[in-house]
């Protein structure tokens, strides 16, 4: 699997379970109705997860992880 296809999953599997969290407690504790409760969901989705991205780095692709609760960029292995 190339490094691009990657972060994708990586992007995805990282967002999505900040996403169903959202989508469970704005459905069950707030008068939100209809279409604001996954669309609030995915707002507070985006803000919350990490973000992968692929970048050259000394002539090789390497994979960095940005996120809100951690310091700095990170590579990831």
């Amino acid at each position: 699997m190339n490094k691009k296809a990657k972060a994708l999953l990586y992007n995805f599997l990282g967002f999505a379970p900040f996403f169903l969290l959202g989508w469970y407690l704005i459905g069950n504790f707030t008068n939100l109705t209809g279409f604001w409760i996954p669309a609030t969901a995915m707002v507070a989705s985006t803000i919350l997860a990490p973000k992968f991205q692929v970048a050259k780095y000394m002539g090789e692709e390497k994979i960095f992880m940005r996120w809100l609760f951690v310091k700095g960029i990170k590579e990831v292995k």
